[in-house]
């Protein structure tokens, strides 16, 4: 059989295993869990890996650049993951849907109009959107998982308030390896073919524990007494919200499942998702690989870019006042531009347009706070600083970023300390990176080992070539 032949069984192997599928999820009594419809996904991707490599794994994929070997690899077409594609024009995609449509597709929580995160981790394994019944099941399994060992309880207690809150959270998220189900297993011998498995058992754990993790930081950090116990019949972002000490508003809660949603993956490339992935190519467990990928988020050039926006709006609010005319904006704009400095919150490595995280979140703050003082400077900003970026030539995207709005929200209801905003990045990203791990090991994804240069090799390679 031809490769293409035996791609296009493949496929229609697929759809096949969808409708089948379908036909069981309409007429069973009880719903597949995650883990039962991740196992009937695995063989059938494996196959379409296979096609894909005999039928172009040889061809070329585009021109290397010395200047993407100097210039940290940006844009270097050097990784595989299906969960989610950055395009320049559109933005992020889940499983080829854009946020508009997994805002509108994945289910809610009673009341709510934000998807549930629950949802987003369902899409992001399977490529299909779960049920009601699904998630809800996912939500109490995160539940049962979510209590944290003593002794990591007592690490965290025993931290100094002034350890930067990322600095614990990585310290917890290590330490939760004492027990991971993936280490032993393979200290046991366990087939190649079911490493996912246990990597999936540690994967469910690790993000079931992190809210417990985030608040007992928050808490011991910040103050606020005794941290609540997990509600086992409310879903994952309220009991964030709970043990932070905001579950008492609503629209927190739901400003929480939007966040963890919009913030849960961004392509496999950035800084977070990367790290994650190269350290569990050497077969890290969960907990070792996604506190690796915490302490690149806790970076200034990736997570802590919301903070920055938040300074600077602070400063030009002081400045100008509230209320301030566009001109005076736009004046304050130009001194920080003139002064050598970048207007945070605006451009992107990747984006041509405006990111359509920043949207999701302008949306939720025109229905729930058009009237909060910091939002409408974000307003007027939003609606001058393109045009100033431009005017400028200082910014191949003059549009606004993901960064430029998330802290306007997380003030608004209180969260006022800006140290802790990349914990809760940090919680969201776990989703996308635990199931880049899970397909990983699913697949038999290699040791990552690119090859280096070093600058001498460089030139004497050019040596003797012309243009």
């Amino acid at each position: 059989m031809s490769s293409a032949a035996l791609r296009s069984a493949v496929q229609q192997s697929r759809r096949s295993a969808l409708a089948r599928s379908a036909r069981f999820a309409s007429t069973s009594a009880k719903a597949q869990t995650l883990k039962e419809r991740l196992a009937e996904l695995i063989p059938a991707e494996i196959e379409n890996v296979k096609a894909t490599r005999a039928e172009h794994g040889k061809k070329s994929f585009g021109p290397v650049l010395v200047d993407q070997l100097y210039g940290g690899m940006r844009g270097l077409p050097a990784l595989i993951w299906d969960g989610s594609v950055l395009d320049a024009d559109e933005g992020i995609r889940f499983r080829g849907k854009s946020i508009p449509e997994i805002q509108q597709a994945l289910p809610k929580a009673p009341g709510g109009s934000e998807p549930l995160p629950e949802g987003l981790f369902w899409l992001l394994l399977t490529g299909e959107i779960p049920t009601q019944e699904q998630v809800t099941a996912l939500s109490k399994d995160w539940a049962a998982r979510s209590s944290l060992p003593s002794f990591v309880e007592e690490i965290l207690d025993r931290c100094p308030p002034t350890l930067h809150p990322m600095s614990q959270f990585s310290l917890a998220v290590t330490a939760l390896n004492h027990d991971s189900a993936f280490a032993k297993a393979y200290q046991q011998g366990i087939s190649k073919k079911e490493y996912w498995q246990p990597t999936f058992e540690d994967a469910m754990d690790l993000i079931a524990k992190l809210p417990n993790i985030a608040g007992r930081i928050y808490r011991n950090v910040y103050g606020g007494g005794k941290l609540p116990a997990i509600d086992a019949d409310k879903d994952y972002s309220y009991n964030l919200a709970n043990l932070l000490g905001f579950a008492d508003k609503p629209d927190f809660v739901e400003l929480m499942r939007l966040y963890i949603t919009i913030h849960s993956d961004h392509e496999g490339g950035n800084v977070s998702a990367h790290t994650g992935k190269l350290v569990g190519s050497a077969l890290s467990d969960p907990f070792l690989a996604f506190g690796a990928s915490l302490n690149g988020l806790a970076g200034p050039l990736h997570g802590l870019a919301n903070q920055e926006v938040l300074i600077w709006l602070r400063k030009m609010q002081s400045k100008i006042g509230e209320n301030a005319s566009d001109d005076a904006v736009r004046e304050y704009v130009w001194s920080t531009l003139k002064a050598g400095q970048v207007v945070p919150g605006y451009g992107h490595a990747v984006l041509r347009k405006t990111d359509p995280r920043y949207m999701a979140q302008r949306e939720f703050a025109l229905k729930h706070l058009p009237e909060n003082p910091l939002f409408k400077l974000v307003n007027q900003v939003y609606n001058i600083v393109p045009g100033v970026l431009l005017e400028a030539g200082k910014a191949k995207n003059p549009w606004p970023n993901v960064d430029a709005h998330s802290g306007v929200l997380l003030t608004h209801y209180g969260l006022n300390q800006m140290n802790f905003y990349t914990v809760l990045f940090g919680v969201s990203r776990a989703f996308g990176v635990a199931s880049q791990l899970i397909w990983d090991r699913a697949l038999g994804a290699p040791l990552e080992r690119p090859k280096s240069y070093s600058t001498e090799a460089i030139k004497k390679i050019f040596k003797d070539k012309t243009a």
